[in-house]
């Protein structure tokens, strides 16, 4: 979708939006309409049960003593808390709001607010930022869909003084929302299109952006001893691969940030077999991989001033005559043993030699791992928030407060010595289940714990937010790309170099 800033004129022809706050009251570009429609506008309120809340909105066709095709008020709620969040939440509620109308495009009116300290230009990019989020469209396996069924907006114009700052502003936000749809598309496509070459493959196009991109195959990973990931795929008729990005935006010698995903393509849960409903959704089990894909292509897009690095193992979990089996007992790169009692618990698996791999090859200043690891974060958590794990504090607040700033919320859930036992082997250095269904999220981050060595580390289990089950005011029905814009706040608050 195609966004431009000009600057305010009312337009003669066309539609055009004007915001109303809470109980009415009327933004300056919306008191200039009334006044244009002598009183016309607040009439039209008068006979409805509109009333400037924030998931409001009112039609006007053909308003009289305007040339305009369509009037449509949109609410914004109280000024008080109207924050960078709240304007991409209505963003996107916009963009829901006129995308199926019939009209190809519309002009909105950003207006100073009175008791809101946000400028413009600033809440003209953000509520851009969120209209594109929510855009969003996976649509290319539709060879039947009907022409009055597709979206029809295919521009937005905001209209706000200060429009060089807003288009300034807006092209950072651009090139994080690419980074997000990237993920969306790879999240989104089937198995049998993604799998760990292709998913490799489509990684290989950020090189475009100057991501050094690096795929290790089988052979590579075997003389490495990662026993753990290739034990995984060994079912599959797919080749494993374990991929490494790295963006070098500056040219301090600090230690890189680095993000570690978790690509299981598709899911059977191999010899310990998945129930057959629901199992379609297993080709988003890498949506870990997908996001930290999509990050590195934001970090790259928006020119981001650090160095980051990005690995994602990647494999496809299927039952065979190859197949791992529960019992087998493998030999991790960090030399531990594991003995897997369930092949369903692979994702573990999976991290456990990529992130040894990046804390011994790359000695990072801090690893987040991305992995849609547990249905138990679902059952904790729901579909609002991704489960945080960490062993420092600091890193931790700060994912938080990254997170709650773009609304990619999380919640720290514990670790400690108690929930480590359970995951004691009689035959090996360690299991990977627990010994019951009881915190089954906690038990899966202490493994993984158990591979990062003394580096500050996080985990997030995305396994209830990677795919939205219904459209959100940013994030459309299907892939999230959740992580991809939480990771990049976090870098740019506390860890990009400042020009």
């Amino acid at each position: 979708m195609k966004i431009v800033f000009s600057k305010p004129d009312l337009p003669a022809t066309g539609v055009y939006v004007v915001a109303v706050m809470n109980n009415r009251k009327l933004t300056p570009s919306a008191r200039a309409m009334d006044k244009k429609m002598k009183g016309g506008l607040r009439r039209a309120m008068g006979g409805s049960r509109f009333k400037g809340g924030r998931n409001q909105s009112l039609d006007l066709i053909s308003p009289s003593g305007t040339g305009l095709d369509r009037l449509v008020l949109f609410g914004l709620g109280k000024t008080a808390g109207l924050d960078a969040k709240g304007l991409q939440a209505a963003g996107g509620r916009l963009y829901a709001a006129l995308g199926s109308k019939g009209f190809a495009a519309a002009a909105v009116a950003v207006d100073a607010l009175e008791g809101c300290p946000i400028k413009p230009a600033v809440m003209a990019a953000e509520m851009a930022l969120g209209a594109r989020l929510r855009s969003y469209r996976f649509d290319k396996y539709r060879t039947k869909e009907k022409q009055s069924e597709k979206p029809t907006l295919k521009s937005i114009k905001f209209l706000v003084s200060g429009q060089a700052r807003a288009r300034t502003l807006y092209d950072v936000h651009d090139k994080v929302a690419d980074g997000v749809f990237f993920t969306r598309d790879l999240v989104s496509e089937p198995a049998n299109v993604i799998y760990p070459g292709t998913l490799a493959d489509q990684a290989k196009s950020l090189t475009r952006l100057g991501v050094e991109v690096e795929v290790l195959g089988e052979k590579r990973m075997a003389k490495l001893g990662m026993g753990a990931l290739l034990g995984v795929g060994q079912g599959s008729a797919r080749e494993s691969k374990l991929l490494v990005m790295r963006w070098r935006g500056t040219k301090s010698k600090k230690a890189p940030v680095a993000f570690v995903g978790k690509g299981v393509t598709f899911d059977t849960g191999g010899i310990s077999i998945k129930p057959a409903g629901g199992m379609e959704d297993m080709k988003w089990d890498m949506g870990g991989a997908g996001a930290v894909i999509g990050l590195m292509k934001a970090l790259a897009g928006r020119k981001a001033r650090i160095d980051a690095v990005g690995v994602a193992g990647l494999v496809e979990n299927m039952p065979s005559s190859t197949a791992q089996r529960p019992g087998d007992i493998v030999t991790s790169m960090s030399g531990q043993t594991i003995e897997v009692l369930n092949t369903d618990a692979e994702g573990r698996l999976v991290l456990a030699d990529a992130l040894w791999y990046c804390a011994d090859r790359f000695k990072p200043r801090f690893m987040i791992n991305l992995a849609t690891l547990t249905g138990a974060i679902i059952v904790a958590l729901g579909h609002e928030r991704a489960g945080l794990f960490s062993n420092n504090d600091l890193l931790a607040k700060r994912i938080e407060d990254a997170g709650n700033q773009v609304g990619e919320p999380v919640w720290r859930l514990p670790l400690a010595d108690e929930y480590d036992k359970l995951i004691k082997s009689d035959a090996a250095d360690m299991k990977n289940i627990g010994g019951s269904r009881g915190a089954g999220s906690i038990t899966a981050a202490q493994f993984l714990q158990r591979f990062v060595g003394k580096t500050p580390w996080a985990h997030l289990d995305i396994a209830g937010v990677a795919w939205s089950k219904i459209d959100r005011p940013v994030v459309p029905k299907g892939g999230s790309g959740f992580g991809v814009r939480l990771l990049d706040r976090l870098v740019s608050n506390n860890y990009e170099e400042r020009p």
